[in-house]
């Protein structure tokens, strides 16, 4: 069957389908969100355990077990926040060398290269026998979230089929919300086993990270990342296998034409700073700030904190979190079904009302019902818990996965790591910032936290109604004239596109 292209408007069809080959790779490059994702719900989980705290943090465990300790401070301390946010401050600078290792090596090999970093980093915090090892085994960690989160989505969005890239790069965030529940359970069985249930916890997550290495031995590299390291014939014979059709001359010649313009680019981080490319760095980095200052972090790394400092009992904060989890990986899977369909805008906007909503609620109940001593009564606990899981749910077929989403599909090749790399480094930065502040803005400002995530959710709102333009259907390489010359905004920043556009000609004489 010969490749054709067909547009309807908005979609476009190069004549591939969905292989199995695709799905495998999908699957194991998502593998790097079950790395991500474990280490996100185990944290929290490890942090309220006691064997835990009384090795490495015995003032904390003093603090959580004194009769009269304020409910919203027990828990503050910044060795052990640091123990948390260490991670994603290696990741920030990590996610640069990724982006580097990415364009010079290609994505498969940055994949492998995550998971050796992750395993290092395991082995060290399993066998930690003080906070010296802790930390430099969060630290190796870090780097392997870096790189994989640099990775595995830009994998993704170049082995999907136009029409199915969405869900197929959600599969990342999908198996994030999996990595989770799966911490959440683990906490849970092994919070009972003493003295060392922590290093249980801490050890598998070993798992995820081979799963990942063994996988990348079995799948191929992006015809985009073939192409643009100059191994056209590879590319070309990959592009075939993955589309399972053997005529795929228009999906290759736009891919060859976007690698010889990003050839022409020497460098793609100077190029990243031009004018032409500020809306994609700032819808980016924006997406980046506005998925972390949504609060999701901090629930998610101190869900079982937080439901100790409402009034649950440890088990009963960890079976919380648990539930939690589940309605994460349940809430994730309609962004999956519905973002090729309804699209991108829709998701944020809705989730936003009932971000809004939720926040605002928690916020309330606390400030009414709990006081610096004493705990929730138990019916207006588990309206708390009700709120959270309302909260998650909204998250998780929204922000969660198109924070990831969206920056992987707007760069053009010829700055598409690089951008990307700052993507991941924001995301990281503000991990990073609220992982470390949570617990000290908690005991400072106490349920006013809650209303500060949702001022936020106020201006995330605005920001999507304004200048998020819609990018459903639209081949990767198509939005400068699709999307960003289209827009009532971002339409001014591409007045200086002419070269871009001299050089295609020049190309196709």
């Amino acid at each position: 069957m010969p490749a054709v292209v067909i547009s309807n408007g908005n979609a476009v069809d190069f004549g591939g389908k969905i292989t199995y080959y695709v799905i495998l790779c999908a699957v194991v490059a998502a593998t790097g969100g079950l790395m991500f994702g474990y280490d996100i719900g185990i944290s929290g989980g490890v942090t309220s355990m006691d064997d835990f705290l009384l090795k490495f943090f015995p003032v904390v465990y003093a603090k959580k077990h004194h009769a009269k300790e304020n409910n919203y401070c027990k828990y503050d301390n910044q060795f052990l926040q640091l123990f948390t946010s260490s991670l994603y401050l290696a990741a920030l600078v990590a996610s640069f060398i990724a982006s580097r290792t990415c364009s010079n090596y290609g994505r498969k090999l940055t994949l492998q290269m995550a998971s050796l970093f992750f395993l290092s980093g395991v082995a060290l915090n399993a066998g930690a026998i003080n906070l010296t090892m802790l930390i430099l085994g969060r630290i190796l960690l870090g780097i392997g979230v870096g790189f994989a989160n640099q990775a595995a989505p830009l994998f993704l969005s170049e082995m999907a089929p136009v029409k199915y890239r969405g869900a197929l790069n959600i599969l990342f965030q999908l198996n994030v919300t999996i990595g989770i529940l799966f911490a959440n359970i683990i906490n849970y069985f092994v919070a009972n086993i003493h003295p060392q249930g922590w290093r249980i916890a801490l050890g598998i997550a070993g798992i995820p990270a081979t799963l990942l290495f063994v996988g990348s031995l079995l799948i191929t590299e992006t015809p985009t990342s073939l192409i643009e390291r100059q191994k056209l014939t590879e590319g070309l014979n990959t592009l075939k296998k993955i589309r399972g059709i053997d005529n795929v001359t228009a999906e290759y010649d736009e891919l060859v034409l976007a690698s010889e313009m990003a050839r022409q680019v020497k460098h793609p981080y100077r190029n990243l700073m031009k004018r032409k490319s500020r809306p994609q760095l700032v819808i980016a980095i924006a997406m980046q700030v506005f998925q972390q200052f949504t609060g999701i972090n901090a629930i998610m790394f101190y869900a079982p904190v937080l439901f100790q400092t409402v009034g649950f009992k440890s088990d009963a904060s960890l079976m919380s979190s648990a539930i939690v989890g589940t309605i994460n990986v349940l809430s994730t899977i309609v962004s999956v079904v519905g973002v090729d369909r309804v699209g991108r805008r829709v998701l944020l906007l809705e989730a936003c009302v009932q971000m809004l909503v939720t926040q605002v609620a928690i916020g309330a109940i606390l400030t009414i019902d709990l006081k610096d001593t004493g705990d929730l009564p138990k019916s207006v606990a588990l309206w708390v818990v009700v709120c959270v899981c309302l909260y998650v749910m909204s998250f998780a077929w929204s922000w969660g996965p198109l924070g990831w989403l969206i920056p992987s599909e707007t760069f053009p090749l010829e700055t598409r790591t690089a951008g990307y790399s700052f993507a991941v480094s924001s995301n990281m930065l503000m991990t990073f910032l609220i992982a470390q502040a949570f617990l000290s803005m908690l005991c400072t400002m106490r349920a006013g936290v809650f209303f500060f995530f949702a001022a936020w959710v106020v201006v995330m709102c605005l920001f999507v109604i304004f200048f998020l333009p819609e990018t459903k259907n639209i081949p990767i390489d198509e939005m400068t004239e699709r999307v960003w010359k289209q827009h009532w905004f971002w339409k001014r920043f591409m007045e200086d596109e002419d070269d871009i556009q001299v050089a295609k000609f020049q190309m196709a004489q």
